[in-house]
């Protein structure tokens, strides 16, 4: 299936490695351009070369999105050298887990007000070309207890956020949705740590999915491309879990 994203420009904060990374390559695969930022070189430029590789004209920054001047700087960057910005991916997390000052902050400087900074930037942008997409990465830790607390608050502000945003943005045909996803393992990620480190959590969480495994992060990218594309165009103000079943709520 053709998406329609060949030619559109498209920004994926946190894009070195794992989801963002992923999403990248995907968006690549369907002829998009892309701007990445991360705030480690090598691993930024690797990504870049990678997508070269694939035909993407692409911009690279390192940024620590934290600080609204570099992310500033960086979605600027961006629009200058695409053009145009058609989608936004706000995929860097902090991942706070310690529940002290030290946690809250992290996580909601970089999942949270990185992700609102980045919105208020690019909507006049969209605005002005006739439309586009905003996706957040949030968690299914924002759908259910059990998370490390800053994380799960983060990522549930990024959820409202969305929601209200989705029906602001409506008549500019910005759509707004948050891709949520479960326990996803990658080289050098989270869960990869924590297999090494600590495998009775580790077997504990897999029990838990009913698929019998953790996801992965080109599965994760596949529903960012799909809901970044023109075949979503009626969805909007959606929060899509991408876990393999391991959130079980109805809502």
């Amino acid at each position: 299936m053709d998406l329609g994203l060949s030619n559109k420009a498209v920004v994926i904060t946190g894009a070195s490695r794992g989801i963002g990374r992923a999403a990248a390559l995907a968006f690549a695969a369907e002829g998009a351009h892309l701007a990445i930022c991360a705030r480690g070189k090598a691993a930024l430029e690797a990504a870049a070369g990678e997508l070269r590789t694939r035909g993407a004209k692409v911009f690279a920054q390192s940024c620590d999105v934290a600080i609204a001047a570099e992310l500033d700087a960086f979605l600027d960057g961006a629009h200058a050298a695409l053009g145009r910005v058609d989608v936004l991916v706000n995929n860097a997390t902090g991942f706070g887990t310690s529940d002290d000052e030290a946690g809250w902050k992290k996580s909601f400087d970089v999942d949270v007000m990185a992700s609102v900074r980045a919105t208020w930037k690019v909507v006049p942008w969209m605005t002005a070309q006739g439309g586009g997409v905003v996706l957040h990465i949030a968690s299914t830790s924002a759908l259910e207890a059990g998370s490390p607390p800053p994380y799960a608050a983060a990522k549930a502000a990024l959820v409202s956020h969305s929601k209200t945003l989705a029906i602001a943005l409506a008549p500019e045909k910005i759509r707004v949705n948050v891709i949520a996803p479960g326990s996803i393992e990658f080289p050098g990620g989270v869960w990869e740590t924590i297999k090494k480190a600590n495998r009775p959590f580790y077997d504990a969480t897999l029990s838990t999915i009913p698929w019998g495994r953790l996801g992965s992060a080109e599965e994760v990218a596949n529903a960012v491309v799909f809901a970044a594309s023109p075949r979503a165009s009626w969805i909007t103000g959606v929060v899509l879990s991408v876990d393999g079943g391991q959130h079980k709520g109805n809502l």
